[in-house]
């Protein structure tokens, strides 16, 4: 059997397909991923993968993050034998530059697979590497915003394959309960299903629908932190976090300075750090948690304002955030720097369920060997989040606007009528 390579990538939910053309040699006229043969060994097909990428759409390493590969797919037919490996990509653009192989490409959902004359098996291809509830459940590289969006995603891939509502309400409570420090996913994927008609069509396409919302609702929330900060007079900044909203803000801001923690033991916010120095012309300096209160009264650079994102906001107003940001909050107030939190207003959770939802925070720990892997007995206590006061926050910018305490209560509420579709 030839062994081939097929590529997804994704942008903000929807898929890169192609049109296979006449100059291709099999499956002219049908539409797939970015696919090639191995020309290697297929042991080694990532490197194949990245071949193909740059040959038909112009993309390489600055454009893609590999997400994963999937197990291989065989496919027999009239047209050959073929090992299928499947790769997930995400870009950061939708501008590509094809080559004579492709006739046509189309940024669609990747439903829309199912209704298109495709290469053998591209469903199944798909699902290989498309998100599941069990990496909803186990990503530890990501913010919860892109992991809210993976469950949505989970959730139409299963809605368009289930028989009933029952299939579709087991997923969608597996997937609600999968990061429960996660009010964004929780909010999500209620949001789907109490709104839907209780057919998995309609969970599928709402779920659609949302997952464009969701992206829209963190693109908002991004310009409405900016709009305060440069009201401000903003130029030097500080934050803790991994959420890729605060990287979208800062690459709008592009301020003078950054000041970027790290939270240990697995150095979340490296990424964060990285992504400011590579987009926008800012001194970005890097420090541990720890460090933080000394670093915001001795770094060369003015810090003029506190941005993190965050896990969960409280109807109460109190942050969920990565371990450290109540050390960050304390030391700015005390410095007299405003502290602001920007996410969706889909991180704020239910109101009715602070008390539950404040014991779950707390079980969501690093792994033992990330800050121990001796020999010694000794126990670990490392939680990778905590609470923050809400008299630490000076703010909470979401896609409607900077919220005040009433605001926050308001949107508590209409989350917990979502959350009554299980009653």
């Amino acid at each position: 059997m030839a062994h081939v390579v097929t590529c997804f990538v994704r942008n903000c939910g929807a898929v890169l397909l192609t049109l296979r053309s006449e100059e291709t040699g099999t499956y002219s006229g049908r539409w797939a991923g970015i696919s090639g043969y191995i020309e290697g060994d297929p042991d080694d097909a990532e490197a194949d993968a990245w071949r193909e990428l740059r040959e038909e759409t112009g993309l390489g390493e600055d454009d893609l993050e590999l997400v994963r590969a999937g197990e291989t797919v065989e496919v027999e037919d009239e047209e050959g034998s073929f090992v299928v490996h499947p790769f997930l990509f995400e870009s950061d653009t939708r501008t590509v530059t094809t080559n004579e192989e492709l006739a046509e490409i189309a940024w669609t959902d990747p439903t829309a697979i199912r209704n298109r004359p495709t290469v053998p098996r591209l469903w199944e291809t798909w699902r290989r590497v498309a998100p599941t509830v069990e990496t909803v459940r186990t990503d530890r590289t990501h913010g919860s915003a892109w992991i809210s969006a993976r469950a949505l995603e989970a959730l139409r891939d299963a809605a368009i394959e289930a028989d009933d509502w029952a299939a579709v309400a087991k997923i969608g409570r597996e997937l609600r309960d999968a990061r429960p420090s996660m009010a964004a996913v929780c909010n999500r994927v209620n949001h789907v299903l109490s709104t839907s008609e209780r057919t998995p069509e309609s969970v599928a396409t709402v779920a659609i629908r949302e997952l464009d919302a969701a992206f829209e609702s963190d693109e908002k929330a991004a310009r409405t932190l900016v709009r305060r900060l440069r009201d401000a007079e903003v130029s030097g900044v500080a934050t803790l976090s991994r959420s890729g909203t605060v990287s979208a803000a800062l690459r709008k801001l592009d301020p003078t300075s950054l000041l970027a923690a790290e939270s240990r033991p697995e150095r979340e916010g490296v990424t964060v750090a990285e992504t400011v120095a590579e987009e926008t012309d800012a001194a970005v300096t890097v420090t541990t948690e720890a460090a933080l209160p000394a670093a915001l009264s001795r770094c060369e650079t003015a810090v003029d304002a506190v941005v993190v994102g965050a896990d969960a906001v409280h109807p109460d107003g109190s942050v969920v955030n990565k371990t450290g940001t109540s050390v960050l909050a304390s030391a700015a107030q005390s410095a007299g720097v405003p502290v602001y939190v920007v996410a969706a207003s889909d991180k704020v959770r239910p109101a009715g369920t602070a008390s539950r939802d404040a014991a779950d925070e707390m079980c969501a720990e690093s792994p033992h060997e990330a800050v121990y892997d001796g020999d010694a007995d000794v126990d670990v206590f490392a939680p990778t989040f905590e609470r923050v006061s809400a008299d630490l926050v000076d703010g909470l910018a979401t896609e409607k606007g900077l919220l005040d305490a009433a605001a926050v209560r308001r949107v508590a509420v209409e989350h917990a009528e979502h959350a009554a579709w299980t009653d």
